[in-house]
């Protein structure tokens, strides 16, 4: 951490208080960035910790607050009330991921014109609903995204059609089958954007997540070590390829 800039980033929407979490390069600006978006369990020390191995290899990165308060739900219950709510008011869903958007921006560290979003499990599903309602990034990394909780009949006409999509996900996955996967490549398609799957096999939901190690539901629910590090290494990979073409700054 010594060679990192760390520090909270507050901002809101609809009155409710959101605090995000920057790492970046310590002394870099203008740099690619970098909108992580959690998992379900909130913005956690294990989504902190994917924000500081970004900034390792030069990305400044703004680690969203979707829930708001900071709030790290540990119990299914208290998750299904947070995404339900969100798919139930994908308007809000959307502002929520769009002010945190816009706080990425705003910060000195961040080249505000070459911001790709990532996200994990419903943070995945928030990337992808965040580029197809019209928000202004370059590129998105969906990695084991819920697709079930996509409007498979809402329609991309309001993306960017130069952004880019990389989409990495199991093949056993429930919560995005080979149906939700083919609807969303074919929208992606009509949309003009440039998209890439990587497709694990023998891989279930929320494969680079550790809490998946723990899974009352391994048949659903899965950590894979390998084909996270391959998801990881994807992601690197993606990202580095839209820096050098957006970006001026040095990615390591």
């Amino acid at each position: 951490m010594n060679d990192l800039t760390a520090r909270d980033v507050e901002y809101g929407h609809d009155g409710t208080r959101m605090l995000g979490a920057l790492r970046a390069p310590a002394g870099v600006r203008g740099a690619p960035g970098v909108l992580l978006l959690h998992d379900a369990f909130g913005l956690s020390d294990d989504m902190l910790a994917i924000a500081e191995r970004l900034a390792g290899v030069g990305f400044a990165v703004l680690a969203a607050d979707v829930w708001g308060e900071r709030a790290r739900p540990r119990t299914q219950d208290e998750i299904g009330a947070l995404i339900g709510a969100m798919v139930a008011d994908r308007p809000r869903w959307a502002a929520r991921v769009a002010a945190a958007h816009a706080a990425a921006a705003e910060q000195p560290e961040i080249d505000d014109d070459a911001i790709v979003a990532l996200g994990y499990c419903f943070g995945g599903s928030s990337a992808l609903e965040h580029l197809r309602t019209g928000g202004a990034v370059r590129g998105v990394v969906s990695v084991h995204p819920g697709l079930d909780l996509l409007d498979a009949d809402a329609g991309w006409g309001a993306c960017d059609p130069t952004a880019r999509v990389l989409l990495c996900t199991g093949d056993q996955d429930p919560m995005a089958t080979a149906a939700q996967r083919d609807s969303l490549q074919r929208a992606m398609t009509g949309a003009g954007l440039d998209w890439e799957t990587d497709l694990y096999s023998g891989t279930r939901h929320a494969f680079t997540s550790p809490h998946a190690r723990f899974s009352p539901t391994p048949e659903a629910v899965a950590y894979h070590p390998r084909n996270a590090e391959r998801a990881w290494d994807a992601t690197t990979r993606f990202l580095r390829e839209l820096a050098r073409d957006l970006s001026p700054a040095v990615v390591g």
